[in-house]
């Protein structure tokens, strides 16, 4: 675990922009207000804007060695602390930390909830205006991952950096990172895009639509205005969640973790579904995925779920140049290692030789590394020595090239 920096990094920070000096004081949350707003690509505005982050290590006296995390889909700003709310270690903080191979003895390391979030970041559970009132609910604007990054962009300025050292990402997080690549390619020096790809494919599109159904069906759901009834659509979510869940694993390693292993449970009721099953057992591969249910359904907001879902399916980095992904990234001096596992079936190997592809023919500096592995497509969070390897070889080769102390 890192400890958080004993002094705020907004009291070190240069203000960029109008700042309200009194952020919201119901979490602990590290916030960044902007009065202005921001207007998304649906031509809606958010204003005020409030954006839910952390940070790890010191920032230079240049401002040089910037590294952002960029979280996954279910993740958020606390990568390598305990989190507040389930208590459990941060979610990358194997990768991140003192002597890791993201350093923050090295590297001042930021980590920001993403819009639509629901840990601190204006999403559809934040109050519509600033007098507060109702949430937005499923009023909430459409918001694309390129908001998530302009938005993104605003709170790196707030901090008084000018320039990222690197971008570093999995999953959606690797779609945040090759779009700040392609949007703001003067800012970003080197570029770590993780078991993504450049566009969400038809069969993940699928995948999502299948989780927000489960959702919709839930009794609770209320047509989204859950919250005015005092009730949450639990059971909609949780499924969610185990379908979504599946799609992370492997079958080798759903075999080698749980197999056809069963649990029995005399004590439990039987034949009504909500017990151990119609048998007075389960397989314990059910049993890890409601597990995997009810824990995130104590801190995931429903409404949250079908925004970032949507905005990941709405995801085309080559859909503003014609379909040519090179042309996104033509001229660019930032440097790329695209990672890639080969169990992964969600975000397959062959998804991430495009990009290297693609950045190839513009011309770009990048490695491309597939990691062999049978743990599928969560790899990136787990223990991958190789993986391990290749992030604190390139981080490291790209800071003696920056010239970083």
């Amino acid at each position: 675990m890192v400890p958080p920096p004993s002094v705020p990094v907004d009291a070190q920070a240069q203000p960029i922009g109008p700042m309200d000096q009194n952020p919201p004081q119901s979490t602990g949350h590290q916030h960044a207000r902007f009065i202005d707003g921001l207007e998304l690509e649906c031509g809606a505005t958010l204003k005020p804007l409030t954006m839910a982050y952390r940070t790890y290590g010191r920032l230079s006296e240049a401002a040089d060695n910037a590294v952002l995390v960029c979280h996954a889909l279910t993740g958020d700003q606390y990568v390598a602390e305990v989190h507040p709310v389930t208590g459990k270690p941060g979610w990358w903080d194997r990768l991140v930390g003192p002597g890791l191979p993201i350093d923050t003895d090295r590297f001042f390391v930021v980590c920001i909830n993403v819009l639509g979030g629901c840990m601190g970041s204006t999403g559809p559970r934040s109050a519509r205006s600033e007098d507060g009132g109702e949430p937005w609910g499923t009023d909430f604007p459409p918001v694309t991952v390129r908001d998530m990054v302009r938005a993104q962009a605003l709170v790196v300025s707030r901090l008084g950096i000018d320039r990222l050292f690197a971008v570093v990402g999995g999953s959606m997080g690797g779609m945040q990172v090759l779009s700040w690549a392609a949007t703001f390619p003067e800012r970003v020096f080197a570029a770590v895009p993780i078991a993504t790809a450049s566009f969400h494919s038809a069969q993940n599109i699928a995948f999502n639509e299948v989780s927000r159904q489960a959702i919709f069906a839930d009794p609770d759901w209320h047509g989204g205005r859950y919250w005015q009834d005092g009730l949450v659509p639990a059971r909609g979510l949780a499924v969610a969640r185990m379908m979504a869940h599946i799609t992370y694993l492997s079958e080798e390693a759903l075999t080698r973790k749980f197999g056809r292993r069963v649990r029995t449970d005399p004590a439990a009721p039987t034949g009504n579904g909500a017990g151990i099953g119609l048998f007075g057992e389960m397989f314990e591969v059910e049993s890890y995925l409601r597990h995997q249910g009810s824990s995130f359904v104590r801190r995931f907001d429903a409404n949250s779920y079908l925004t970032i879902t949507r905005a990941m399916d709405y995801f085309d980095v080559a859909a503003d140049h014609g379909g040519d992904l090179a042309a996104a990234f033509a001229g660019t001096s930032t440097r790329f290692c695209v990672v890639s596992f080969s169990s992964d079936w969600l975000f397959p190997t062959a998804q991430s030789r495009a990009v290297a592809r693609a950045l190839n023919k513009a011309a770009a500096n990048v490695s491309f590394v597939e990691i062999e592995t049978d743990k599928g497509h969560d790899a990136f969070l787990l223990d991958e020595p190789d993986f391990d390897r290749t992030v604190r070889g390139f981080l490291s080769g790209c800071a003696e090239h920056a010239g970083l102390a």
